[in-house]
């Protein structure tokens, strides 16, 4: 128990002095974070509306490989990325590896997959009949998606804790496409790997409170908004 205190406080001590450059990491994981999870809303709402609220040809093929995609492990997207992104890829030339980009550009594609299939799930349980009322109403199509996203909006709030929840605990693909570079591409997680293999458990653990109060403070936001807009409806 006293090695889980003593670690507690070592975590303060390097948020309030700033040791270890701790805050550049704390940083760095916060912007890989909010981009690739913004990227993978942008992209995988309207993937998980389609899935969810329209029946066209080969859908089932598309959502099999989505389900698919979002038990790949991390590792795997990292490598695929590396490769793309390497000097002898396809998108070699514009340098992208080692660099953050690398590490959202591949964290983009872990998230991505997670919000569409649980927005196709929310959005699955929204009754046709309200969408067939809106049609007759002289709604759009693009005014039809925003009724459906709007009344699954709790689901489509569950898919981006999901997504940003695997986008923070993501240890291979940021390692693999980050290089874990000091002061440029090191976030927590990866910060947490090379302090256990030194041998600093104290403060690989300190910083696992630091990744742990980050993620229950962003969850924490997304689950009161969520109970806020439930509260909002039933008013």
């Amino acid at each position: 128990m006293q090695v889980f205190t003593e670690s507690i406080g070592q975590a303060t001590r390097l948020l309030f002095e700033g040791s270890g450059g701790i805050w550049p990491v704390i940083l760095t994981t916060l912007e890989v974070a909010f981009f690739s999870t913004l990227a993978g809303f942008v992209l995988g709402v309207p993937m998980g509306f389609l899935m969810g609220a329209t029946r066209f040809r080969g859908r089932n093929i598309f959502i099999a490989v989505t389900n698919t995609f979002m038990a790949v492990p991390p590792v795997v997207i990292g490598l695929l990325v590396m490769m793309v992104l390497s000097r002898q890829g396809p998108l070699g030339s514009f340098g992208l590896l080692y660099t953050v980009d690398a590490m959202v550009i591949a964290q983009t594609l872990i998230s991505t997959p997670i919000i569409a299939g649980l927005t196709a799930a929310a959005v699955g349980t929204v009754p046709r009949k309200l969408r067939l009322q809106a049609r007759s109403l002289g709604a759009s199509r693009f005014q039809e998606a925003l009724l459906v996203i709007r009344e699954a909006r709790l689901g489509v709030l569950a898919a981006v804790a999901g997504g940003l929840g695997a986008v923070i605990r993501g240890v291979g693909a940021v390692l693999i496409v980050g290089g874990n570079i000091e002061g440029e591409t090191r976030v927590l997680t990866t910060a947490i790997v090379q302090e256990s293999r030194r041998g600093d458990f104290a403060k690989a653990l300190a910083l696992c409170v630091i990744l742990l109060v980050i993620a229950l403070a962003l969850n924490a936001f997304i689950t009161w908004y969520q109970h806020y807009s439930e509260r909002s409806e039933n008013a």
